[in-house]
């Protein structure tokens, strides 16, 4: 099994429960991540929205954060789609979700026709893609030119302090016990902060995708940096 599969089956294991843990080890602040991605999105791209897909979709949670967020925008949505390799959560989504649609594949395969895609959004998934650069490429592939890539993810810094060692602290050693606890898969939730750690720095990850063909116009650094919001437009 190659490393890819290795962690689609390990998402697939801990799908029954990582809605809960996710609240919980975050203290619900993901949800205001969240809701600023989709306002601020919606903030630049004043078009017709035909197709929003979330990639890595997970249990559908950033796509209910798209629709509630364009109903109070009054912004409609042509179509919601999910894509995400991992069948346990996709099973879950489609229970949570009825009314959006939920693809299994892979960020670099997503079976989209070329520019058919206003929005492409990826949370807490990127460091998960073995074939990073593969995969922004296939995200310029689909996005309409003059529209979004909307990245949240865990990016890792080189700061030292109190608050790097509060956060370094919490990522390595409570989190693991406490995911473990709910989810009990403890290997799972240990994965996080060691992918965390070899995953990108903020600025690594805007070189990456300006040399995928987009410009980087909004970042953010949320709750002492451990989530990074990044807004591209595809040129």
């Amino acid at each position: 099994m190659d490393k890819q599969q290795k962690i689609v089956e390990m998402f697939n294991d801990i799908a029954p429960t990582y809605d809960k843990a996710n609240r919980v080890l975050s203290m619900g602040v993901d949800i205001q991540w969240r809701k600023k991605a989709c306002s601020e999105t919606f903030d630049r791209y004043e078009k017709d929205i035909d197709l929003i897909v979330d990639v890595a979709c997970g249990t559908g949670d950033m796509m209910g954060y798209w629709q509630k967020q364009a109903d109070k925008s009054n912004r409609k949505i042509g179509r919601l789609l999910g894509i995400d390799p991992s069948e346990g959560m996709v099973e879950v989504g489609k229970q949570k979700f009825p009314d959006f649609d939920f693809v299994i594949s892979d960020a670099t395969n997503l079976h989209l026709e070329n520019e058919s895609a206003d929005i492409l959004s990826i949370s807490y998934g990127i460091r998960n893609v073995v074939k990073r650069t593969e995969a922004f490429e296939e995200f310029a592939r689909v996005i309409k030119t003059g529209g979004y890539v909307v990245i949240l993810e865990f990016t890792k810094d080189d700061k030292k302090g109190i608050l790097f060692g509060i956060k370094d602290f919490y990522m390595n050693k409570v989190l693991p016990k406490l995911g473990g606890f709910i989810s009990k898969n403890k290997e799972a939730y240990e994965y996080l902060p060691n992918s965390i750690e070899g995953f990108l720095t903020s600025d690594m990850l805007q070189k990456e995708l300006d040399t995928a063909g987009f410009t980087t116009e909004f970042v953010k650094s949320f709750s002492m940096d451990i989530s990074t919001l990044v807004i591209a437009k595809k040129r």
